[in-house]
């Protein structure tokens, strides 16, 4: 049966054209059921059960299949995820709304279509004359598919009462109208709730139900938050400009305080109090208001958590004590404004705990977010005492105006609190980091071992002639042109000439050519197609052969040609690796890591050049060479992005077979690299550059540690230890170079963890130590990510991928200004130059961490640096400010860093050791790759600093510690300290809400410091604090300072015999740079507002980081 639209459109050019669309119906489309023996003898694949085909329910007690609406599969989609509910029809106008709606949700569902276990059936009714509805006239699409979901339940009632089979269908549906109808329409209908309340034993699934509204206890009915506006006002007040669109960002220090990024105006838009707020979420577009200038306010100088029980009396008090802190000064206030409405939430699964009710009986708990950004959301449980003691997973589903916090529904559990595995469980999800499995499909497309390196040679070729039935026998002289998509050659008219002793065939087409290669062993077997063959070869470009017999194989010489064999079938062979790369194996190269990386990317090497310049070369681990465009691999690596870097494990982005054996640049192996190679005079000027494909033989796998040793010992006098000295000499004068064009040396607390062996807790900790070799290895690796840059940026100057770091805006540095004032110095941030400059005059004799400090806080001012493609942005905005170089990208770190494979790829094709593929060419599909791989970066960044605080937590348990410590900044209730020896910050309370301090500080707003009697606090000051940790709230375990020096009486405590703090060298200064964070000096692509701190290597037993 054929039904057919037409309808007229117009284009923009104004022309009018006939749009005709067929849709066919048919009478032959089976309904999955086992019971049917109308359409069970058509169906090879029958679904759905007729035994026991739905769960015991006590609301429906015959027999039944389930039918779903859309809202139950979007809503209630955990649910579904549960083995309980099986023998389900899933209508295919269903499906493509869930598709269309949420690919997170339709993701899901499908895999759970694809368990056979679960028996959940597809049914096509928008292709069966039966079940295929028209739009009614002036019917919304949302009503016409409702009605269609009800046609389907009412026709498999049908189907199934006319062959006298008892199975009902039974449609669930939340949409009270929708069921109303089904009702009417006779049809066996429930909510989701009913029906999973009527099942036994099924109280858990309870639990997992999305609730967007429920009377809630003692909070009446008053509402305290004011209405959103509705999509349509809040599109008209967007286009007319009285509203601004941004993306809400929770404060981690005040959670009644926020910021909209508003991309229309420079600055952030505060917000404050509970009605500003409006029930924004951390990561959610919105719509904001601006408020008169007299009305705006700065950000509060109060830290303030919600450390509170469920009690509604709370809210005045917190926001009295928001609202009392509202002096500011006109010169700091900002841009603020309130949030109107929601265009488009952000919510997603969050780890924390549950916060049991003070009630026992209740029901109603509260559930208290592992992020300080995340309000604390209802739910309704009864498995309270079970899931009080466990790490779980809550979904939010509304946010009513009569509800202080959000409603959600428990998703799962993850195990116990305090467990290292739970934690790090955690942490991952919460960070959005993938790290299941590989999958089986993506590890079939890793190479097969033993995988050895090929040197072989071309000697046979067997044609076949398309013209006629004749096989001809003879020998084919050819040029082997580079496949470069594939590693197999396919052999044309045009690509050899073809010589034969028997006869010249007529070449009037393509000829299929099997091309053996035959290695350097004297009469090897081998077997094409199922026939044994033998052959032989003398010498690299000498004669040889093949034949069929080992007696021939004799005779075969370097002039003459055996008889060849003749194979019908199209054959082709991978070309031989030698051929195409250049072998350095001759070259000494060596590496330089951290103790215990497996994951090698990159080897350097130097030595003299005839003409008295010096050859340096970079090599880098060849990933693109086992990750081919489009595989399975290649998508995976394309979701995950990086490499995650945690104290006690690393998630790969790669399979460990290639991270960590085949792709890694280990010593003594020989392994394929993509090499950057410059000719360099002995002043570090370049005199050219090449780029090409090689296989190298590293000789020492250093750490930074040996290199160093082996550059300062003077009696090795070996190829590498020059080699070393010679890298190490043109460093410093590139660094010299690069810092005198205004390159930025900022700092950060970094610190190792030596951990268990077995229980992989830590047991010290360490200040990370920099060497010069750790500055030789980076100085090389910009060079290589400047110089390819600028390669890929010429031959593909609208899809290149590159990497840029905006310029900060001016107001980001206002905190390191006042802060640098405050202290007598005044810091230049007029430019890079002028800015660095202004850090290195900054020194203080009688403290000298004090300039690392102030680097620490120019480092919290930067933007983050990103990747882009060069198609998408202005080329005045290729610029890249930490480093002060016009143009940059990543190159050197592919098997961590999907955006180096990239960048191979790009390389390859522009000489001539690759071809493109469509997507590398596609600007958009390049930009939205873009946009995945600085959001999995950043993710990483946020993980490895919520390992290093796990881990800090771990290493403090049972320790009460003294330390030195350093302000950093002085706030109207509490002092951030920064302890050097740990790398963390921590927050001294001066007083808290709800306790009285035997002493009064008196907080100065314009100087920002606090005053008790003749003590002062300033920013910088040195100070001794007590370290340990509160356990007493499961969830957020913190770190508690307590101050020790300077003594005031009643409010410092004594310090103790032991544990005082001792001397250490002031950390080291860290460079603004690029190069791989987790295992040598990086850029520090970080937010304003957030610490750094960095991610390490992995080693088998012992582990350092």
């Amino acid at each position: 049966m054929l039904t057919s639209k037409t309808f007229y459109r117009k284009t923009k050019g104004g022309n009018i054209y006939k749009v005709v669309r067929e849709h066919y119906l048919r009478d032959d489309i089976w309904c999955g059921s086992e019971a049917c023996e109308r359409c069970g003898r058509r169906n090879k694949d029958i679904l759905l059960d007729d035994e026991n085909p739905g769960a015991k329910s006590s609301l429906f007690s015959q027999p039944h299949y389930l039918v779903f609406d859309t809202n139950i599969i979007l809503n209630q989609i955990n649910i579904l995820e549960e083995n309980i509910l099986c023998n389900v029809i899933i209508p295919q106008t269903v499906l493509e709304e869930v598709r269309h709606r949420s690919s997170n949700v339709y993701k899901k569902l499908k895999e759970i279509i694809g368990d056979p276990s679960r028996k959940f059936y597809v049914f096509v009714n928008e292709h069966h004359k039966d079940t295929y509805i028209e739009r009614k006239p002036g019917e919304i699409v949302n009503d016409r598919n409702d009605r269609a979901i009800r046609t389907v339940a009412k026709w498999y009632n049908s189907h199934l009462s006319a062959q006298k089979i008892s199975i009902k269908a039974i449609l669930l549906t939340d949409d009270e109208d929708n069921k109303n109808k089904a009702e009417e329409a006779g049809i066996p209908v429930a909510t989701m709730k009913d029906y999973v309340s009527s099942l036994e034993n099924a109280g858990f699934l309870i639990d997992k139900l999305a609730r967007k509204d429920y009377v809630l206890d003692g909070e009446g009915r008053e509402p305290l938050f004011p209405c959103h506006l509705s999509p349509a006002q809040l599109h008209e007040g967007i286009k007319n400009g009285k509203f601004l669109q941004g993306t809400f960002l929770a404060s981690r220090e005040n959670f009644l305080e926020g910021s909209v990024n508003c991309e229309s105006i420079e600055k952030f838009v505060l917000v404050q109090g509970r009605e500003g707020l409006n029930r924004a979420v951390d990561g959610d577009t919105v719509a904001i208001e601006l408020l008169p200038e007299d009305q705006w306010s700065a950000p509060s100088d109060i830290i303030l958590q919600d450390e509170t029980e469920d009690d509604p009396g709370d809210v005045l008090d917190d926001e009295k004590i928001l609202t009392e802190n509202k002096t500011v000064a006109p010169a700091e206030k900002t841009p603020t404004g309130r949030i109107v409405g929601i265009i488009r939430r952000k919510w997603r699964q969050y780890c924390g705990i549950l916060q049991r009710s003070a009630l026992k009986e209740n029901t109603r708990h509260l559930f208290v977010p592992a992020e300080r950004k995340i309000p604390k959301v209802r739910i309704e449980t009864r498995q309270a005492e079970t899931l009080s003691k466990q790490r779980i997973i809550v979904a939010i589903d509304s946010w009513p105006r009569n509800s202080r916090y959000p409603l959600g529904h428990f998703v799962r559990a993850l195990g116990e609190i305090g467990d290292k595995d739970t934690e790090n469980e955690v942490l991952l999800l919460e960070h959005d980091v993938p790290h299941s499995r590989f999958s089986d499909e993506v590890l079939s497309f890793l190479p097969k071992l033993p995988w050895v390196i090929t040197e072989s040679f071309i000697r046979l070729l067997l044609i076949q002639e398309k013209h006629s039935n004749h096989l001809a026998s003879g020998r084919l002289t050819i040029t082997v042109r580079r496949c470069a998509r594939s590693r197999t050659s396919r052999i044309t008219r045009e690509s050899g000439q073809m010589k034969f002793q028997r006869r010249q065939l007529i070449v009037q087409d393509t000829f299929i050519c099997i091309i053996v290669y035959v290695n350097r062993e004297t009469k090897r077997e081998f077997t094409v197609n199922g026939t044994t063959l033998f052959g032989s070869i003398i010498g690299q470009g000498g004669g040889g052969g093949i034949c069929d017999s080992k007696e021939k194989a004799d005779d075969v010489s370097g002039t003459n040609s055996p008889e060849l064999l003749a194979f019908p079938e199209r054959r082709t062979l991978a070309l031989p690796d030698v051929a195409q790369r250049r072998d350095l194996r001759h070259i000494d190269v060596c590496s330089v890591d951290p103790p215990g990386c497996t994951d090698i990317d990159d080897a350097l090497h130097c030595r003299d050049l005839a003409n008295g310049n010096l050859e340096v070369g970079v090599h880098i681990a060849d990933v693109s060479h086992f990750i081919r465009p489009g595989t399975a691999l290649d998508k995976e690596a394309a979701l995950r992005a990086t490499t995650v870097y945690l104290v006690d494990k690393r998630i790969d982005m790669v399979p460990e077979l290639l991270s960590s054996n085949l792709c890694s640049l280990r010593g003594n192996e020989e392994r394929f690299a993509f090499s950057c190679v410059w000719e360099i005079d002995h002043d570090a000027n370049i005199i050219s550059t090449d780029y090409f494909k090689s296989i190298i033989l590293s000789r020492a796998a250093m750490t930074y540690e040996e290199a160093q040793l082996k550059i300062d010992d003077k009696t090795q006098n070996d190829a590498v230890a020059k080699s070393l000295r010679n890298l190490n000499m043109l460093a410093k004068k590139l660094k010299k170079r690069r810092l005198e064009n205004g390159a930025l040396v900022l700092a950060s607390p970094e610190i190792r963890f030596q951990v268990d062996s077995e229980t992989h807790d830590p047991i010290d900790v360490q200040a990370k130590q920099m060497r010069e070799t750790n500055s030789m290895v980076e100085e090389f690796m910009l060079l290589a990510n400047i110089s390819v840059a600028k390669k890929i940026l010429e031959e593909f100057p609208e899809c290149a991928m590159l990497r840029r770091h905006p310029e900060p805006p001016q107001v980001n540095f206002d905190p390191l200004i006042k802060a640098g004032r405050h202290q007598g110095f005044e810091i230049n941030t007029s430019s890079g130059k002028e800015l660095a400059k202004s850090l290195e005059a900054a020194q203080k004799e009688d403290n000298p961490y004090f300039n690392t400090m102030l680097k620490i806080l120019a480092t919290r001012c930067m933007m983050q640096a990103v990747y882009f493609t060069s198609g998408m942005v202005q080329e005045t905005e290729f610029f890249h400010y930490g480093l002060a170089c016009p143009i940059y990208t990543h190159f050197t770190s592919p098997i961590r860093r999907y955006a180096d494979v990239i960048v191979h790829r790009l390389l390859a094709v522009c000489v001539g050791a690759d071809a493109t593929y469509p997507d590398l060419l596609d600007k958009k599909k390049s930009h939205a790759l873009c946009h995945n791989l600085n959001y999995r970066n950043r993710m990483a960044q946020y993980a490895g600093r919520a390992s290093v605080a796990l881990n800090t937590h771990l290493f403090f348990r049972n320790k009460v510690q003294e330390e030195e410590g350093y302000i950093l900044f002085v706030r109207k209730n509490a002092l951030q300290i920064l302890i050097p020896k740990f790398g963390l910050e921590g927050t001294l309370y001066l007083s808290k809400k709800g306790e009285t301090s035997p002493v009064t500080f008196v907080y100065d707003e314009e100087e920002h410091t606090q005053r008790c009697g003749d003590i002062i606090f300033r920013s910088f000051d040195q100070v001794v604090v007590q370290l340990s940790l509160d356990r007493s709230n499961v969830q957020h375990e913190k770190l508690v300072f307590k101050l020790v020096k300077p003594m005031i009486p009643g409010f410092s405590i004594p310090s103790s015999s032991e544990g005082t703090a001792a001397d250490k060298p002031a950390e080291e200064p860290m460079e603004l740079s690029e190069e791989i964070p987790q295992k040598r000096k990086d850029e520090q692509e970080v937010e304003p507002e957030e610490a750094p701190t960095t991610k390490k290597g992995r080693k088998k037993k012992r582990r350092k980081y």
